[in-house]
Parts: structure tokens; C-alpha cells; sequence
């Protein structure tokens, strides 16, 4: 019987030119990042995926040949087209946990199929191997070949497959090498930066059913240029009675836990004791639609008080994401997010809960949906019970039928909830004024403000987003003249972060608004704002995000917390200073890391094997905080 290497060689090039062009135009039109270890990772890949095509297709005689190729590079194309629609609209990559999150999308549909509909073009490039098969499909062979023949090519497919793996072992000690990224690191974007599209989505299949547990967790010390203190501080840190345990897991996070270094207190904790809180995570919120005369509200706050020069937002998963890095002062993984919808986990050290043992009135508000991704359970495992949203109340006082709902309103009509209060209160905002689809047709915010950005000489994206902001920023002067009247300005502190940077505008509508131009980093950096009125203007340039927020706020206003819990630090403290990224880039105060290229560019001098000691910590941070969310660990703390 003939070996058919011909026939073989020929179906087998056929995938290898359809996948392989699939994730060339991947490259080119999404993610434009490309080095020798992708190129090689598309290549085994691709090279391994045709051959299992090729043997399924063997399966098949000629008629189910033609079906089985048509259904397979349309899903194919279906596939390149969800992942980089998806990028082209959240500025995350698609990861197969997202499916337990598609009320994102559905929710904000109109915005999501305008979007679909703009970027049109790239789902017409990824389905061009199929609508060329269909043109092309009578000069295409379909011929079954031999068994002989199948069986020199699982022979091939084998020797392809050790030689990957070989390959995958002479990456072992390269940072976020393809070792690394099969070994110890779950992280969708930095995958599809270094493994190719089929290679990350494979990957992932693989841990979906066979689980994944992070175990690259290595104690590490990075040493900071410590200022000399005349005071000895005593650490922030608790007596905690460490459960026992036959879970091999929790074990090894209650060793983490012991041994990591407790941040110390400073000459900022408690100044705030007793102050009332208003705590707001601000949807889209950037410095890019700060401006002194059309936010002057933002321009204040972003200027006084403590002004942070290095604080980055980073966009993890659009808003959910972001939320629960502000809340939870833990970093966010696409498989844990749906836990944390749940509520089911135990938070002890929540916002609401520490500040209710203290003897604080506590408050949340949204004005959208109070159950859009179960916001109201997640809230209410942080000690948030009288959460109120549209449509469990909030619709009675302010319109929730308009796109996006005004910030200014929700305000408006719950600010007397706790104005007038006996006892310190603290009170939680998410908005969504500041949403994406920046548009003056189908915004209700950016309509409403048009007037105020007509005049800007920018395009119509880019004065649409400021427009949202106007609203933000109408929204806190209305808050602080009214805390004015009361009498409880002096005694309030405002904390506002971003839940995400603004990712419905694309890179060149930011950099319209930017005083500077920004890469894929630059455009993370942001404005924290933590301020109250009788504050001094004091500039902080210590590297520094989102989930250093809540141990930061525990600290300023004395409650008695254990910063060995929380993978976010103190700024205050003399903890190390960093951003991480969704894609693990991370900047401290000596440079800046690209990881999807492995490239430093350094701040002066370093010395040597700092890239991986800091590398080794955002491991030990990311995998911490999903082993923590995983196995509901600070239950195990509970009394």
C-alpha cells in the first residue's frame, strides 16, 4: 500500500498556510508585539496543529472532508475574530474563564455591537481562509490517504512534539519564558504575546480540565533606599491565630503569611481616625480629562492633598476587575473573578466590615444595575448589606432608564443618607457616567455636556470622554459643597481611583488628550485622589496602584489591620514600590519591565538579577492572591 507523503505533505501545508497566516495577521493587526520566541511557539504549534488535522481528516472520506474543512476554519476564523474583537473593544484578551462574565457584554450590547460593527475589517480578516476555501474548494484534493501513511505522520507529529518540548526546556531560566508560561504562570495576555493565539487558547483548555495551582513561590527580599527615621515604628500586624489545616494549600499561604515582612506604621498613621470616608471607584476615570477650566473640581483635588506622580491604573477585565482590586487590596485573575462575584467568600477585613467595627454608618451606591454581575453579593460580603442601585431603590430617586446613568444625580439623591449623621460614616461610590462609547449619539452624559467640549480642537471620541468627566466632576463639587454645609468638609476624607484607564478611546484619541505621548504602559498612568481640606500639599513619587489603596486608607485612619494579608502595601509605608500590569509589565522607582518582550529599560543603575527578584515578587503577589480568593482563606483567620 502506497505511503501517500505527497497527499500527506500537501493537507498538512494547506492547514500549516491557513493557521499560520491566521496568527501572522494576529500579530500585524492586534497585538504588534512579536519576538524570537513567538516566532518559534507559532511555528511548533502551528506545525503540530496541522498534523492533528491532517490525522483527523483521515476520519473522512471525501464528501466529510469537505465539511469537516469548512466547519474548521470557519470556527477557526470565528475564534481569531472573538479574540481580537474583544481586545479591540475591553483592551483585555479573551480568556475562556470570560465565559462566566458574558452579562459584561450583553449588558452594555448597543455600545458592544457598534464597536463589532467599527472594527468590521479584522472579522473580515480572519474569516479570509475560509472565504478563500469556499472560492478555491474544487482545486483542493480531498483524497483519503493510507494507513501506512498515518502512520508516518503520528511518527512525525511525535518527533515534532519532543522537539518542542526540548525547546521548552532550554527556556527554563528565561524571564516569562514558554517553560515559565507551562509551568507557573497563568496569564492570557503575556500567553498570547509569547505562545500564539491556538497555543494560549490550548493551554488553557488544559487547566480548565485538569486544573492549575500557581507554585512558583520563592521568598524573595528587594532592598530600598530607606529614608533614616528619628522615630522606631512598630509594624502593622495582628495576632492571628492560624487555623490548622489538612489542606496542603492553605498551609503554604498561612507559611507566606508568616513569613512575609509586615509593612511598618508611619508618621501619617491615624491622622485620619475618626474622619468620615467617602471611597469612590470612578468608572474610566484618567488625568487625561482633568482640565482646569472644564473639571476644575478634578483639577483641585488632583492638585492638592497628597498628589501621587507614579500611580498606574491598569485594565484588568474592564470594571470587575478593577473594583475588586480597589476593594480587596488583592491583584485580579481572570479565574478567581467569578468567585468573587459569588460573595460566598469570607472578608473579615473588608471596607464596610473594618469600618463598622470601628462605629461607622456605612453606605454603598451604583447608578446602574444593582445585580449587573452580582455587584450586590460581592458588595455584601465586604460588609456593604444596605447596598442601593437602580432597581432595588435607587430608581425612585433619580432616572436609571437614560445610557449612561449621571453621576452628579446619584449624588444628588443620596447624599442626605449620611450628611447629617451622629456618628463618622463611610460611604462607597462606583459611577459609570464615565463609561465607554464616547459618542455624542447614544451617550446620554457626553450629549448632555456637549456645550462645555464643542469649542476643543480634538475629535469627536476625545471630547466625548472629557464630557463624561465634566460629569464626574459636577458630580464631587456637588459633594463637597454639600459636606461644606454641613459642617463636615474639615472632617472627611475623599479617596477616588479609576476602576480601569479609559479603553474605549484608542491610543491616539488618549494621546490627543495627554500632555505627554503614552506607550501601552504610559497609558495606565493616572491620578489617585486622597484628599481632605485641611491637608498640605504633599507629592508622592513612590511606584504605586490600585490595590495599595485599601491598606494605605487602614493605615491613615488607625484601624488595627495585619498588612501581611493584603498584596497591595501601604504607600505611606517603606514597603517596595510597584505597578503591576495585566500583562505582568511592571515599573518601580529603577524602571520600567516589558514582559511580553523581556525588556528592562532602567532608570539609572541596577544591579545585577534585579529583573528577576522583582519578577519573582509579582509571582509571589499574583499567585497569592488567587490561592487566597481560590480556597477562601481568610476564613481560616476567623476567630
Amino acid at each position: 500500500m502506497r505511503l501517500d507523503l505527497k497527499n500527506i505533505g500537501k493537507k498538512s501545508l494547506f492547514w500549516f498556510v491557513c493557521i499560520f497566516c491566521l496568527e501572522m495577521m494576529f500579530i500585524l493587526f492586534i497585538s504588534k508585539t512579536i519576538s524570537w520566541q513567538l516566532c518559534i511557539n507559532i511555528l511548533f504549534s502551528t506545525v503540530l496543529i496541522s498534523q492533528i488535522l491532517t490525522m483527523i481528516s483521515f476520519i473522512f472520506r471525501e464528501k466529510g472532508n469537505v465539511i469537516f474543512h469548512s466547519i474548521v476554519l470557519f470556527l477557526l476564523g470565528v475564534l481569531f475574530s472573538l479574540q481580537g474583537v474583544f481586545y479591540l473593544i475591553f483592551k483585555v484578551y479573551f480568556s475562556l474563564y470570560n465565559f462566566a462574565l458574558q452579562d459584561q457584554l450583553k449588558d452594555f450590547l448597543s455600545d458592544a455591537i457598534r464597536l463589532i460593527l467599527k472594527n468590521s475589517f479584522y472579522i473580515l480578516v480572519f474569516l479570509l481562509p475560509f472565504i478563500l476555501y469556499l472560492v478555491f474548494r474544487k482545486k483542493i484534493s480531498f483524497e483519503r490517504f493510507s494507513w501506512k501513511g498515518l502512520v508516518c505522520l503520528f511518527c512525525s507529529f511525535l518527533l515534532v512534539v519532543g522537539a518542542f518540548f526540548l525547546f521548552v526546556g532550554l527556556t527554563k531560566h528565561d524571564n516569562y519564558s514558554t517553560y515559565d508560561l507551562y509551568e507557573n504562570v497563568n496569564n492570557i495576555s503575556l500567553s498570547i504575546k509569547r505562545l500564539g493565539v491556538l497555543n494560549s487558547y490550548q493551554l488553557e483548555v488544559r487547566r480548565l480540565l485538569f486544573g492549575f495551582s500557581p507554585k512558583n513561590i520563592k521568598a524573595v527580599s528587594i532592598e530600598e533606599e530607606e529614608k533614616e527615621e528619628l522615630i522606631s515604628y512598630k509594624e502593622n500586624k495582628l495576632d492571628l491565630s492560624f487555623r490548622e489545616t489538612d489542606n496542603p494549600t492553605v498551609q503554604m499561604i498561612h507559611s507566606y503569611v508568616q513569613n512575609d515582612e509586615a509593612t511598618l506604621q508611619n508618621e501619617y498613621t491615624g491622622m485620619f481616625k475618626d474622619y468620615n470616608l467617602i471611597y469612590i471607584t470612578a468608572e474610566a476615570f484618567s488625568e487625561i480629562g482633568v482640565d482646569p477650566s472644564l473639571t476644575p473640581t478634578l483639577y483641585r483635588l488632583t492638585h492638592s492633598g497628597f498628589v501621587f506622580e507614579n500611580f498606574y491604573t491598569p485594565n484588568n477585565l474592564s470594571t470587575i476587575g478593577g473594583e475588586f482590586q480597589s476593594l480587596t487590596g488583592l491583584y485580579p485573575d481572570y479565574a478567581i473573578l467569578s468567585r468573587w462575584r459569588s460573595g460566598g467568600n469570607a472578608f473579615p477585613y473588608g471596607l464596610a466590615n473594618m469600618f463598622q467595627k470601628e462605629g461607622y454608618y456605612t453606605y454603598a451606591y451604583h447608578n446602574n444595575s444593582y445585580v449587573f454581575q452580582d455587584r450586590n453579593q460581592y458588595l455584601a460580603s465586604q460588609g456593604f448589606t444596605n447596598f442601593l442601585a437602580c432597581y432595588n431603590g435607587l430608581e425612585k430617586r433619580m432616572n436609571c432608564g437614560r445610557w449612561p446613568q449621571s453621576d452628579d444625580e446619584m449624588i444628588s439623591v443620596t447624599v442626605d443618607d449620611y450628611i447629617n449623621s451622629d456618628k463618622p460614616f463611610l460611604a462607597y461610590y462606583m459611577t459609570v457616567s464615565g463609561h465607554f462609547g464616547y459618542t455624542f449619539v447614544g451617550n446620554s452624559i457626553s450629549s448632555k455636556n456637549r456645550e462645555y467640549v464643542e469649542a476643543m480642537d480634538k475629535s469627536e471620541g476625545a471630547k466625548a470622554y472629557v464630557a463624561t468627566q465634566i460629569e464626574l466632576d459636577q458630580a464631587l463639587n456637588r459633594l463637597l459643597e454639600r459636606l461644606d454645609e454641613a459642617g463636615k468638609l474639615d472632617k472627611t476624607v475623599i479617596v477616588l481611583m479609576a476602576d480601569h484607564y479609559p479603553y474605549g478611546l484608542d491610543v491616539d484619541a488618549i494621546n490627543e488628550l495627554s500632555s505627554y505621548p503614552r506607550d501601552e504602559i504610559g497609558i495606565t498612568h493616572n491620578s489617585l485622589i486622597l484628599w481632605n481640606s485641611k491637608l498640605e500639599t504633599t507629592t508622592i513619587d513612590k511606584p504605586c496602584m490600585p490595590v495599595d489603596v485599601i491598606p494605605t486608607v487602614y493605615n491613615l485612619f488607625g484601624l488595627d489591620y495585619d498588612s501581611r494579608l493584603f498584596t497591595g502595601k501601604d504607600i505611606f509605608s517603606t514597603s517596595f514600590g510597584i505597578a503591576i500590569l495585566a500583562d505582568r509589565s511592571w515599573i518601580t522607582n529603577k524602571g520600567i519591565y516589558y514582559a511580553p518582550s523581556n525588556e528592562f529599560v532602567p532608570n539609572g543603575t541596577v544591579e545585577d538579577g534585579y529583573v528577576e527578584k522583582v519578577n519573582q515578587l509579582v509571582n509571589n503577589r499574583l499567585n497569592i492572591s488567587k490561592l487566597i480568593m481560590e480556597n477562601n482563606y481568610y476564613w481560616y483567620l476567623l476567630p
